[in-house]
C-alpha cells in the first residue's frame, strides 16, 4: 500500500513540474467558461478535478445533429468509446426529457440521467459513482452554413483527479472522435 501512495505522490509532483501539452485537457481549464452551458454549482469546471472541452463546426442544421445526439442506443455503431447502451424507461426509443441511459466507456459502467433538455439546442446528463461523478453538456449553436457542437465534461472524485493527472488527453480524445463522427454522420444525414 506504501508503494502505491508513493507512486501517486510521485506521479502528482511529476505531473505538476512538467509544462501541460498544447490542446491538451487540462489547457482546457483556462480557456474561458461558456456561460451558456447551465453549470451546476458541484460540477463548474474551475471547481472540478477534471475537466475536458471540445467543439466542432458541422454543415447540418441543429434538429440534424440533435437526432443523431438523441439516438444514444446508436453511438456504439459510429463511436469507439461507447458500448453496451440501453436507455432506461424510454417511450420513443430515443433519449428523453427526465431519462436515463446506461453505457460502458473508459473501464467502467454509468448511468448517465438526463439533467437538461432542451431540443435541439441543449443536452446534459449526470452520473455519479463513489469515485467519479460527472456532468457531460452539449451545446449546439446555429451557424451561418449550420451548427458548431460544443461538448464540455466536468468531473469530481478521487478518479478523476487520477484521470487529469496521468491521462488527461485520453478523454479529449475519445470527445474529438464522437465530434468527428456526429460531424460525417450529420453531414451525410443532411444531404440525402
Amino acid at each position: 500500500m506504501k508503494s502505491l501512495s508513493a507512486l501517486l505522490a510521485l506521479g502528482l509532483l511529476s505531473n505538476c513540474a512538467t509544462s501541460t501539452p498544447k490542446g491538451s485537457a487540462h489547457q482546457a481549464l483556462s480557456r474561458p467558461i461558456d456561460e451558456r452551458i447551465n453549470w451546476p454549482e458541484r460540477y463548474l469546471p474551475n471547481k472540478s478535478t477534471f475537466f475536458v472541452h471540445n467543439q466542432i463546426e458541422i454543415s447540418a442544421p441543429p434538429a440534424v445533429v440533435w437526432d443523431i445526439l438523441q439516438d444514444v442506443e446508436s453511438w456504439p455503431k459510429w463511436y469507439v468509446g461507447a458500448a453496451d447502451i440501453a436507455l432506461i424507461n424510454s417511450k420513443s426509443g430515443k433519449l428523453e426529457r427526465d431519462g436515463a441511459f446506461t453505457l460502458h466507456t473508459m473501464g467502467m459502467d454509468f448511468i448517465a440521467r438526463v439533467r437538461e433538455f432542451e431540443p435541439p439546442y441543449r443536452l446534459a446528463t449526470e452520473n455519479r459513482k463513489t469515485v467519479i461523478q460527472g456532468y457531460h453538456a452539449w451545446l449546439i449553436v446555429p451557424t451561418k452554413t449550420g451548427c458548431k457542437l460544443i461538448t464540455d465534461e466536468s468531473f469530481r472524485g478521487p478518479l478523476g483527479l487520477l484521470q487529469g493527472t496521468f491521462i488527461p488527453n485520453k478523454l479529449h480524445r475519445l470527445h474529438q472522435i464522437f465530434l468527428e463522427e456526429l460531424k460525417k454522420k450529420a453531414e451525410f444525414e443532411f444531404k440525402r
